[in-house]
Protein backbone atom coordinates (compact mmCIF):
# COMPACT_ATOMS: atom_id res chain seq x y z
CA UNK A 1 0.00 0.00 0.00
CA UNK A 2 2.96 2.29 0.81
CA UNK A 3 4.54 1.64 -2.21
CA UNK A 4 1.45 2.78 -4.14
CA UNK A 5 0.95 6.03 -2.56
CA UNK A 6 4.73 6.50 -3.52
CA UNK A 7 4.17 5.17 -6.88
CA UNK A 8 1.19 7.76 -7.13
CA UNK A 9 2.74 10.40 -5.65
CA UNK A 10 5.76 10.57 -8.00
CA UNK A 11 3.34 9.86 -11.08
CA UNK A 12 1.40 12.88 -10.19
CA UNK A 13 4.22 15.38 -9.40
CA UNK A 14 6.15 14.34 -12.32
CA UNK A 15 3.75 14.83 -15.10
CA UNK A 16 2.14 18.02 -13.17
CA UNK A 17 5.58 19.34 -13.46
CA UNK A 18 5.55 18.83 -17.21
CA UNK A 19 2.25 20.14 -17.85
CA UNK A 20 3.25 23.39 -16.01
CA UNK A 21 6.36 23.78 -17.72
CA UNK A 22 5.38 22.22 -21.39
CA UNK A 23 2.00 23.34 -21.58
CA UNK A 24 1.88 26.27 -19.02
CA UNK A 25 -0.80 24.56 -17.56
CA UNK A 26 -2.73 26.27 -14.36
CA UNK A 27 -6.10 25.18 -12.51
CA UNK A 28 -8.47 27.97 -10.86
CA UNK A 29 -11.25 27.24 -8.45
CA UNK A 30 -14.28 29.36 -8.20
CA UNK A 31 -14.89 28.15 -4.72
CA UNK A 32 -12.79 26.90 -2.45
CA UNK A 33 -11.74 23.07 -2.14
CA UNK A 34 -13.44 21.61 0.68
CA UNK A 35 -11.06 18.77 2.05
CA UNK A 36 -14.11 17.44 3.90
CA UNK A 37 -16.54 16.31 0.59
CA UNK A 38 -16.45 13.78 -1.70
CA UNK A 39 -17.01 14.75 -4.91
CA UNK A 40 -18.14 13.46 -8.13
CA UNK A 41 -16.10 15.50 -10.79
CA UNK A 42 -17.46 15.64 -14.12
CA UNK A 43 -15.60 17.09 -16.86
CA UNK A 44 -15.77 17.95 -20.82
CA UNK A 45 -13.55 16.02 -22.35
CA UNK A 46 -11.30 16.66 -25.86
CA UNK A 47 -8.61 14.87 -25.43
CA UNK A 48 -6.21 11.93 -24.32
CA UNK A 49 -4.43 14.57 -21.97
CA UNK A 50 -7.65 15.08 -20.24
CA UNK A 51 -7.51 12.40 -17.38
CA UNK A 52 -3.74 13.51 -16.49
CA UNK A 53 -4.95 16.99 -16.35
CA UNK A 54 -7.72 16.92 -14.07
CA UNK A 55 -5.86 13.67 -12.07
CA UNK A 56 -2.66 15.74 -11.59
CA UNK A 57 -4.52 19.25 -10.48
CA UNK A 58 -7.16 17.83 -8.24
CA UNK A 59 -6.24 17.32 -4.56
CA UNK A 60 -6.91 13.87 -4.16
CA UNK A 61 -6.38 10.74 -5.89
CA UNK A 62 -9.72 10.70 -8.32
CA UNK A 63 -10.90 7.28 -9.87
CA UNK A 64 -12.21 7.15 -13.20
CA UNK A 65 -12.84 5.40 -16.58
CA UNK A 66 -10.00 5.49 -19.22
CA UNK A 67 -10.76 3.24 -22.38
CA UNK A 68 -8.94 -0.25 -22.66
CA UNK A 69 -6.83 0.91 -26.07
CA UNK A 70 -4.28 3.34 -23.23
CA UNK A 71 -3.22 0.69 -21.47
CA UNK A 72 -1.93 -1.02 -24.23
CA UNK A 73 1.43 0.69 -23.48
CA UNK A 74 2.24 -0.62 -20.48
CA UNK A 75 4.23 2.30 -19.05
CA UNK A 76 2.00 4.94 -19.64
CA UNK A 77 -0.67 2.21 -18.55
CA UNK A 78 0.72 1.66 -15.18
CA UNK A 79 0.96 5.58 -14.96
CA UNK A 80 -2.87 6.78 -15.40
CA UNK A 81 -3.61 3.68 -13.30
CA UNK A 82 -1.69 5.06 -10.73
CA UNK A 83 -3.58 8.19 -11.18
CA UNK A 84 -6.50 6.28 -10.52
CA UNK A 85 -7.52 5.57 -14.32
CA UNK A 86 -9.85 2.24 -14.80
CA UNK A 87 -9.94 -0.08 -18.04
CA UNK A 88 -13.60 -0.31 -19.45
CA UNK A 89 -14.28 -0.97 -23.38
CA UNK A 90 -16.99 1.13 -24.48
CA UNK A 91 -18.13 -1.73 -26.95
CA UNK A 92 -18.91 -3.79 -23.70
CA UNK A 93 -22.46 -2.59 -22.08
CA UNK A 94 -22.34 -4.71 -19.37
CA UNK A 95 -18.81 -3.57 -18.64
CA UNK A 96 -19.81 0.07 -18.42
CA UNK A 97 -22.50 -1.15 -16.08
CA UNK A 98 -20.22 -2.67 -13.84
CA UNK A 99 -18.19 0.14 -13.86
CA UNK A 100 -20.79 2.56 -13.09
CA UNK A 101 -22.05 0.57 -10.01
CA UNK A 102 -18.14 0.00 -8.96
CA UNK A 103 -17.58 3.62 -9.17
CA UNK A 104 -20.86 4.35 -6.70
CA UNK A 105 -19.00 1.34 -4.74
CA UNK A 106 -15.81 3.18 -4.71
CA UNK A 107 -17.70 6.69 -3.96
CA UNK A 108 -19.65 5.29 -0.73
CA UNK A 109 -16.59 4.11 0.29
CA UNK A 110 -14.82 7.15 0.19
CA UNK A 111 -13.02 7.67 -3.33
CA UNK A 112 -13.54 10.92 -5.36
CA UNK A 113 -14.61 10.06 -9.20
CA UNK A 114 -13.86 11.40 -12.13
CA UNK A 115 -16.65 11.24 -15.05
CA UNK A 116 -16.62 12.48 -18.90
CA UNK A 117 -20.51 12.75 -19.10
CA UNK A 118 -20.15 13.33 -22.89
CA UNK A 119 -19.30 9.90 -23.33
CA UNK A 120 -16.37 10.32 -25.04
CA UNK A 121 -14.11 12.55 -26.60
CA UNK A 122 -15.24 15.72 -28.74
CA UNK A 123 -13.89 15.79 -32.43
CA UNK A 124 -13.86 19.64 -32.79
CA UNK A 125 -13.11 20.19 -29.09
CA UNK A 126 -16.62 22.08 -28.46
CA UNK A 127 -18.70 20.50 -25.43
CA UNK A 128 -21.13 17.76 -26.83
CA UNK A 129 -24.60 16.18 -25.43
CA UNK A 130 -24.10 14.90 -21.49
CA UNK A 131 -25.51 11.39 -21.14
CA UNK A 132 -27.30 10.36 -17.81
CA UNK A 133 -24.35 8.29 -15.98
CA UNK A 134 -23.21 11.09 -14.05
CA UNK A 135 -26.55 11.84 -12.82
CA UNK A 136 -27.31 8.00 -12.05
CA UNK A 137 -24.51 7.84 -9.82
CA UNK A 138 -25.01 11.61 -8.32
CA UNK A 139 -28.89 10.21 -7.49
CA UNK A 140 -27.71 6.77 -6.12
CA UNK A 141 -24.90 8.36 -4.02
CA UNK A 142 -26.56 11.52 -2.87
CA UNK A 143 -23.09 13.29 -3.96
CA UNK A 144 -21.97 16.75 -4.89
CA UNK A 145 -20.92 17.07 -8.36
CA UNK A 146 -18.07 19.53 -9.13
CA UNK A 147 -18.23 20.72 -12.40
CA UNK A 148 -14.74 20.76 -14.12
CA UNK A 149 -14.02 22.54 -17.84
CA UNK A 150 -10.34 22.27 -19.42
CA UNK A 151 -9.24 24.45 -22.46
CA UNK A 152 -6.04 23.68 -24.46
CA UNK A 153 -5.79 20.08 -24.46
CA UNK A 154 -7.32 19.65 -27.66
CA UNK A 155 -4.98 21.88 -29.30
CA UNK A 156 -2.21 20.38 -27.76
CA UNK A 157 -3.67 16.62 -28.85
CA UNK A 158 -6.57 16.16 -30.55
CA UNK A 159 -8.25 13.12 -31.26
CA UNK A 160 -5.76 10.99 -33.45
CA UNK A 161 -2.59 12.84 -32.84
CA UNK A 162 0.08 10.59 -30.75
CA UNK A 163 2.38 13.87 -30.44
CA UNK A 164 1.74 16.63 -27.34
CA UNK A 165 1.90 20.54 -28.72
CA UNK A 166 3.39 22.59 -26.67
CA UNK A 167 0.01 24.78 -26.35
CA UNK A 168 -1.63 26.01 -23.27
CA UNK A 169 -4.19 24.08 -21.12
CA UNK A 170 -6.40 25.77 -18.43
CA UNK A 171 -8.34 23.93 -15.94
CA UNK A 172 -11.28 24.85 -14.30
CA UNK A 173 -13.54 23.62 -11.37
CA UNK A 174 -16.23 25.26 -10.98
CA UNK A 175 -19.49 25.39 -8.44
CA UNK A 176 -20.15 22.43 -6.29
CA UNK A 177 -23.74 21.54 -7.44
CA UNK A 178 -25.65 20.08 -4.65
CA UNK A 179 -28.72 18.88 -4.32
CA UNK A 180 -31.50 18.35 -1.92
CA UNK A 181 -32.41 14.76 -0.75
CA UNK A 182 -35.83 15.23 -1.95
CA UNK A 183 -34.25 15.98 -5.59
CA UNK A 184 -32.14 12.77 -5.57
CA UNK A 185 -34.54 10.30 -4.89
CA UNK A 186 -37.59 12.53 -7.13
CA UNK A 187 -38.03 10.44 -10.67
CA UNK A 188 -37.97 13.97 -11.86
CA UNK A 189 -34.36 14.11 -10.34
CA UNK A 190 -31.65 12.95 -13.07
CA UNK A 191 -33.16 15.12 -15.25
CA UNK A 192 -32.75 18.38 -12.77
CA UNK A 193 -29.57 17.35 -12.00
CA UNK A 194 -28.52 16.67 -15.95
CA UNK A 195 -30.54 20.26 -16.67
CA UNK A 196 -27.84 22.02 -14.34
CA UNK A 197 -25.35 20.59 -15.35
CA UNK A 198 -25.38 21.13 -18.24
CA UNK A 199 -25.99 24.62 -17.80
CA UNK A 200 -22.77 24.95 -15.44
CA UNK A 201 -20.40 23.13 -18.46
CA UNK A 202 -21.72 25.83 -20.67
CA UNK A 203 -20.92 28.35 -18.50
CA UNK A 204 -17.65 27.56 -17.67
CA UNK A 205 -17.00 26.90 -21.51
CA UNK A 206 -17.56 30.60 -21.80
CA UNK A 207 -15.43 31.66 -19.05
CA UNK A 208 -12.67 29.87 -20.87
Amino acid sequence: MRQNKIFYAVVKYLFKFLLKIYNRCSAHWLEKFNPDEKFIVACNHVSNLDPLVVGCFFPRRLKYFAKEELFHNKLFGACIRALGAVPVSRNDNASAAGALRGFMKLYQEGSDVLIFPEGGRSLDGKLQPLEGGVALIAARTQAPILPAFIKGSYEAMPTGSSIVKPKKITLTFGKPLRFSEEVYKSKEGRGIIMAELEKTMKELAALN
